[in-house]
Formats: C-alpha cells, sequence, structure tokens
C-alpha cells in the first residue's frame, strides 16, 4: 500500500509538472508573438507580474490612422532603399521615394550592374576568341551578338530592381513612384509618374538622391554620338572608333567593353595620371596592362572643340598647360569625367540645407543637415561616391534616427576596377603613407609565382601590403588580378579589425587559391615570402 501511495504522489506530481510546463510553454509563445507584432507595428511589449502582456506605443512610432511616417527616403538608390529597410527593419514607419520608377538608383540601373553585366560578356567573347584554342577549346567561329548580349544584360537589371521591390514589400516599406520635393521640413511634395500629386511626411527625411554625369563645357550630351555612361551601355552597334574623355572608373571599364568587342579605344584624360585615387605603383603596371590589349592615352590632355556635323565626332585637343591643337575623330565619344551630386529641384534652398561650393549637402557624424529632421547620405554628401559606400551610409543614419549608435570608416571602403586585370584597394597608397610621416614596411606577391594563377593562366598583376614598420599594423593593400574585387575584402576585414600583416600570414589559406598570393605577400611584409 505504501508503494501505490508514492506511485499515485509521484504521478499527480508529474502532472502538476506537466501542467506547470505546458503553462509556461504557453506564456513564453504568448510573449513570443506579442514581441513579433510589436517588431512589426512599432510597439513595445509591457509584462505585468500576473502574466499579462499589453502593448503600449514606441517614443518613435506613429499612431494609428497617422499619415505621418517616421522616416521618408527621397530616392531609391543603394543608400536610399538600404535605409529604407533598414528603417523598416528597426520598427519605424518608412516611405521611400523613387522619381525613376523602378528601384536601385544609378547602380542598378544604368550604372554599376548593367556595366559588370557587359564587362563579363565582353570578357566571355573576348576570351572565346584569343584563349580558348589555347586551352584545347576549338571553336570554329565566333561572333557577338550585340542584341542577345544587351538583352542579357537588361534581364539581369530587371530581375534585381524587382527582386528590391519584393524586399519593399517584405518588410512593408510604402513606395511612391514620383519626383520629390521640400515643401517644408517635415513634408515632401511628389509629383508622381501617373500624374497625380502627393505630400508625404515625414518626422525624419533622408535626402539619397544620388549622382548624375558631370558635363563638360562646350559638349553636349546626346547618348547618340556622345554618350554618358548610360547610353554607353546601349550602343547599337559596335563602334569602330570610341574615344573616353576621362580616366577613371567608369571610363576604364566602358572603354574595356567595347575595345574587347572590337573597338579602338583612346582615353584622353586632363591629369597626368590614370584614376588618381589608386597606388602610383599599381597604376603604373594597369595602364601597361590596357596598353597591352590595345588602349591608348592621351594625358595631361584636355578637348577644347566638339564637331558633331558630320556622320562621326571630331575632337580638338590640346596638352593641358596649353600648346599646339590636334583632331581626333571617332564614331562615338564617351564624357566620363566625374559625377556631381543630384540635388536640383529638391527645394533645398527653400528649407534653409546648407551645401558647398560644389552643391553636396553639409551634415554632421549623424548625417544630419543643419535644418533639424531633414539628412543626407551616399553621392550628395562629402565622401567617394560609391554603392557600397551609400549603403553603409544609409544604415548608420537610420541606426541614428532609431536612438542606436551607426558609424562608417570612410578610410577603410574598398574601390575596385572591374577591367581585366581587376584592381582593387583599402586603406592607404604607398604616397599617402609617405606623407604621413609614419615608418613602413612593404610586402609585394606577383601572381606570376601563384600556383592557381599559373595553373589557369591568367597569372598578371600582384599583391601589394604597406604596414607600419614599429607594429606591424596593415595600413594599406592593393591587389591588381582577376577577382581582384573579392580578394581585397579579406584585407578590408583586417584593416577593420587594425590586424598585423602577420596575422593575415599565420592564417592557413587553402591551396590552390589566388588569395594565397594574399597571404604571401603578407609574409613578405613582415618577413619572407616562401615561393619566391
Amino acid at each position: 500500500m505504501k508503494s501505490r501511495r508514492n506511485l499515485t504522489q509521484n504521478s499527480s506530481s508529474v502532472l502538476v509538472l506537466r501542467e506547470r510546463e505546458r503553462k509556461r510553454r504557453g506564456e513564453m509563445a504568448m510573449a513570443m508573438a506579442m514581441a513579433n507584432l510589436a517588431r512589426r507595428k512599432g510597439y513595445l511589449v509591457v509584462s505585468s507580474q500576473s502574466g499579462r502582456y499589453t502593448l503600449s506605443l514606441r517614443g518613435f512610432a506613429s499612431g494609428s490612422g497617422s499619415d505621418e511616417n517616421d522616416v521618408v527616403v527621397i530616392g531609391g538608390g543603394p543608400g536610399g532603399y538600404v535605409a529604407a529597410i533598414k528603417a523598416a527593419q528597426l520598427g519605424l514607419k518608412t516611405t521611400c521615394i523613387e522619381k525613376r520608377g523602378t528601384l536601385g538608383g544609378t547602380c542598378l540601373n544604368v550604372g554599376c550592374i548593367p556595366s559588370k553585366a557587359l564587362l563579363h560578356s565582353s570578357h566571355m567573347y573576348h576570351e572565346a576568341k584569343h584563349s580558348f584554342a589555347h586551352h584545347g577549346v576549338k571553336v570554329s567561329s565566333v561572333e557577338v551578338d550585340l542584341p542577345a548580349m544587351l538583352a542579357q544584360k537588361d534581364k539581369a537589371v530587371s530581375n534585381l530592381t524587382r527582386g528590391i521591390e519584393g524586399l519593399f514589400k517584405k518588410n512593408k516599406v510604402n513606395y511612391v513612384k514620383g519626383y520629390g520635393k521640400f515643401v517644408s521640413p517635415s513634408e515632401v511634395s511628389v509629383d508622381t509618374i501617373d500624374g497625380g500629386n502627393a505630400v508625404v511626411k515625414g518626422k525624419h527625411i533622408i535626402v539619397a538622391t544620388g549622382s548624375d554625369v558631370k558635363s563638360l563645357p562646350g559638349v553636349t550630351i546626346d547618348e547618340k554620338k556622345i554618350v554618358s555612361s548610360t547610353g554607353a551601355l546601349a550602343l547599337s552597334e559596335i563602334p569602330k572608333r570610341f574615344i573616353v574623355i576621362g580616366a577613371g572608373y567608369i571610363g576604364l571599364e566602358m572603354g574595356s567593353v567595347w575595345g574587347r568587342l572590337g573597338s579602338e579605344v583612346t582615353v584622353v584624360e586632363f591629369a597626368s595620371d590614370i584614376v588618381p585615387t589608386m597606388d602610383a605603383e599599381i597604376r603604373k603596371q594597369f595602364q601597361r596592362s590596357l596598353e597591352k590589349q590595345g588602349m591608348k592615352f592621351k594625358l595631361k590632355t584636355k578637348v577644347v572643340g566638339v564637331d558633331t556635323s558630320g556622320d562621326g565626332v571630331k575632337l580638338t585637343i590640346e596638352p593641358a598647360a596649353g600648346g599646339e591643337q590636334t583632331t581626333l575623330e571617332a564614331d562615338v565619344v564617351l564624357v566620363s569625367a566625374g559625377r556631381t551630386p543630384f540635388t536640383a529641384g529638391l527645394g533645398l534652398d527653400k528649407i534653409g540645407v546648407e551645401t558647398d561650393k560644389v552643391g553636396r549637402i553639409l551634415v554632421n557624424e549623424r548625417f544630419a543637415t543643419n535644418v533639424s529632421g531633414v539628412y543626407a547620405i551616399g553621392d550628395v554628401i562629402p565622401g567617394p561616391m560609391l554603392a557600397h559606400k551609400a549603403e553603409e551610409d544609409g544604415v548608420a543614419c537610420v541606426e541614428f534616427i532609431a536612438g542606436k549608435v551607426g558609424h562608417v570608416d570612410y578610410d577603410k571602403v574598398p574601390g575596385v576596377v572591374y577591367t581585366n586585370p581587376e584592381v582593387a584597394y583599402v586603406g592607404k597608397t604607398e604616397e599617402q603613407v609617405k606623407a604621413s610621416g609614419v615608418d613602413y614596411r612593404v610586402g609585394k606577391f606577383p601572381f606570376m609565382a601563384n600556383s592557381r594563377a599559373k595553373a589557369i593562366d591568367n597569372a598578371e598583376g600582384l599583391v601589394k601590403i604597406l604596414a607600419e614598420k614599429e607594429t606591424d599594423k596593415i595600413l594599406g593593400v592593393h591587389i591588381m588580378a582577376p577577382n581582384a574585387g573579392e580578394l581585397i575584402h579579406e584585407a578590408a576585414i583586417a584593416l577593420q579589425y587594425d590586424a598585423s600583416s602577420e596575422d593575415i600570414a599565420r592564417v592557413c589559406h587553402a591551396h590552390p587559391t589566388m588569395s594565397e598570393a594574399v597571404k604571401e605577400a603578407a609574409m613578405a611584409t613582415y618577413d619572407k615570402p616562401i615561393h619566391i
């Protein structure tokens, strides 16, 4: 009897424990459900000792029925759409205004993405024509189907723009298609693309309108004979002679595309060097590589006249310092002399937003302008005009608005030129390190000594690492190689965490890979490499 009573008591205890467990799980499920609702609706979950859960408004959330947003973003490019998504993820009621009618800005629609699509397609054609046979691949005939090439580019753009719209829906970002301009620091009037008008209200308004092509005096862009990067991505036929005005990222990439497809490419640059932000040693090797591919350069040269009266274009040029004039002829001329902040028609002057002499919006470390509630990010503020920099701006700006801490280190923003070979870099150039007065060491490793590069017969280029002599802290990394734009991020992480060259050198790198060249360059910086 005693054991039976103990069994009954034990069974009762088990039932009690099970009931308590069910109750606990139920409360946890309720708490999780309420927390999820809070995240979606912008509420704060409040619990009492009785186990009941109630909802109260967060300080930054809009009340129900209000048409005022917590955040309004003007511009749907890389900075703008990322800021809008991040704001929504942080529980802020968000609206994004975009005049183009498709999201992604210049980068996705007529910049980074379509140019990379054409760079890849033209590279495939060039490889098939010039390299396949060496690898034992025989092709009887290789031709360019330009309409198909352009269609592939357009498909990539279309899929990605629709993808961003999907992200807006997923994160509950309101999307308004139209041209926005300030009515007040908290109101934006939008002329919608369907011909209507709407006023969008916001407690915090972020200007993320990006940049536009910088024009040249006396040079009129018609997107036929004289084109911007937009027109250069949509030429109906391959020009026999293609002139690029400006030897920066965009000019060299687009010159590379049409050069691979058969154009005679000449680059005219006012400055004494191509890509002035690049390390000088890497730049010289890069220019030699492009020249071997057939690209011609006229440096320290300015355009003083343009004649489009004939079938093609005649450019009158002279030395940058002045001197004898000569003429260049082309079928198409690309104007790629830089970009300028796009702020026209926004009404910034109406609300008193301060800008500098070149039109950039002045902001503080929190991306706030001098007008309360108005912020700016990306190409419209000082700093490198790069899509990934704009994205970082967008995230950091919204984090500040939400009461968090945002941060962007502009000294560690990587840059990439997507030619072949690519050139990528992060941190300081050797010239900048010298100017700072810091004692430093340099380590280099050529891809000619890299087993993967030799195996694939693509061994042009090198890795160069700069490190402080006393501490071995990495100051800058520069890579010229196939896929340098992918390899550079190991260096970007290293710089972010103030790593030494020895830190990289002692990390086991897979073999055979191109990234082993980074390891060997690091070894060369603090000690000696193995394979050279």
